[in-house]
């Protein structure tokens, strides 16, 4: 079963549309962005909610095995860190990284009892680069790092691998908001000259649903945009 937390838009519904379109096992979920199709595979979850987490959780636990987790669900905020509202600061912590947490704190027990789990977190190129008005975000992002390590550690004798993908920048997802002429500016800065395809996260996500020797690890997304 593939559960793609945050999948009504962007990267997650790609990924919860190419799923679905082979025929696997997936569930999506959304908050507040309800989703037009396939509704009946789809559940409301709000990850900054505990009582949500676990009656989501509850609810499909039935339906659960052989499970991959991928947590594409998150926001941003952009402000200079001096002039930052520390309420909107720290609500993105709470949906990319506490949320995420109670996210897999309430699916790894069933994982352990089956021995069998993959957790793929989405992190970010901007936690790598140290971009301007992005303190939330990055430190969202490269906290999810340390967490993949430790819980891997925890969890590998049980068939349980937890990795991060860092993306760079895609042609999906939050790069639809950022103006045109910018956008022309990102492109100029990545050496193969183009966006990523979410074709190219599919097949990334894949590699680590296929490869148990993978875990506690970050691999990059981002045709060298920083090395």
């Amino acid at each position: 079963m593939i559960i793609i937390n945050g999948a009504s838009r962007g990267i997650g519904k790609f990924l919860f549309e190419s799923y679905f379109g082979k025929n696997e096992q997936v569930i999506g979920t959304y908050n507040s962005t309800k989703p037009k199709d396939n509704l009946d595979f789809f559940e409301n979850l709000d990850v900054t909610n505990q009582n949500s987490v676990s009656t989501f959780v509850k609810k499909i636990t039935p339906k659960l095995n052989d499970i991959t987790l991928i947590n594409c669900a998150g926001i941003t905020y952009n402000s200079y860190a001096h002039k930052a509202e520390i309420d909107k600061w720290t609500k993105v912590i709470d949906v990319n990284l506490i949320g995420v947490f109670r996210l897999i704190h309430s699916i790894l027990p069933i994982m352990r009892e089956q021995g069998f789990g993959r957790i793929i977190n989405f992190s970010s190129v901007v936690a790598q680069r140290g971009t301007p008005g992005a303190s939330a975000y990055a430190s969202s992002k490269s906290a999810l790092w340390g967490l993949a390590r430790s819980l891997a550690v925890e969890n590998a004798s049980k068939g349980i691998t937890i990795n991060s993908l860092n993306l760079g920048y895609f042609d999906i997802g939050m790069i639809e908001e950022v103006p045109e002429d910018y956008r022309s500016t990102i492109i100029e800065t990545i050496p193969n000259k183009r966006f990523g395809h979410p074709s190219e996260i599919l097949n990334s996500i894949e590699y680590l649903r296929n490869n148990s020797y993978v875990n506690g690890t970050s691999i990059n997304i981002n045709a060298a945009l920083y090395d």
